[in-house]
C-alpha cells in the first residue's frame, strides 16, 4: 500500500510521515527530498531554472514513487494540484489530506516558511495574501483526497488517525 500524504506547505507532511511509516512498518519517502537529490537544493534550483522546471523533476520523481515498493509518501504542497497528479496517486494508493486551520497554519509557516519557494523573501500581509492566494487555488484538489485528516495535533496522535483509518 502506498499512502500519499498531501497538504499546504507546513501541514506537517514530512513529520507525521514519518511517525506513520513507523507505525504502519513502511518506508518513508519524502518527494522533495528525493527531488534535491537529483537537482540540488530546491530554493536555488527553483530561482535558477524556475518553477516549470522543478514541476518536471517533481513529475518525474512522483511517477517512480507511484510505480515503486510500498511506501509512506511526503509530497510537495503544491504536487496533487500539478496535471493529473492527484487521480493518478489515488489510482496508485491512498491520498491524506493533512488539513490544518489556517490559524494554527500562519504560525508554523512565519516559523519557518520563508525558505519556501513560493513564499520566499514574503512577511506580513505580503506573506498573508500568498498564503491565501494559494490556499484557495489548491483547497478544492485536496478536498478530492481519499482520507482527510484534521491535523492541528501533535504529529504522533495525527499519525495514529491515520493509521487507524487505513488499516
Amino acid at each position: 500500500m502506498r499512502l500519499f500524504l498531501i497538504g499546504f506547505m507546513c501541514s506537517g507532511k514530512t513529520t507525521v510521515g514519518r511517525e506513520l511509516a513507523k507505525l504502519m512498518e513502511m518506508p518513508f519517502v519524502d518527494l522533495d527530498r528525493v527531488a534535491e537529490e537529483r537537482v540540488g537544493p530546491l530554493l536555488p534550483f527553483i530561482q535558477r531554472e524556475g518553477e516549470a522546471a522543478f514541476r518536471k523533476v517533481e513529475a518525474e520523481v512522483l511517477e517512480e514513487l507511484m510505480n515503486g515498493p510500498d511506501a509512506v509518501i511526503a509530497t510537495g504542497g503544491g504536487t496533487p494540484c500539478e496535471l493529473d497528479h492527484m487521480a493518478r496517486m489515488k489510482s496508485a494508493g491512498k491520498v491524506i489530506w493533512l488539513d490544518v486551520p489556517l490559524e494554527a497554519l500562519m504560525p508554523r509557516i512565519e516559523r519557518s516558511g520563508g525558505d519556501r519557494p513560493l513564499l520566499f523573501g514574503l512577511k506580513g500581509e505580503a506573506l498573508m495574501a500568498r498564503v491565501y492566494e494559494l490556499l484557495d487555488q489548491r483547497t478544492s484538489t485536496y478536498a478530492e483526497a481519499d482520507v482527510i485528516v484534521q491535523a492541528n495535533a501533535t504529529p504522533t496522535v495525527v499519525a495514529q488517525r491515520i493509521a487507524a483509518v487505513v488499516r
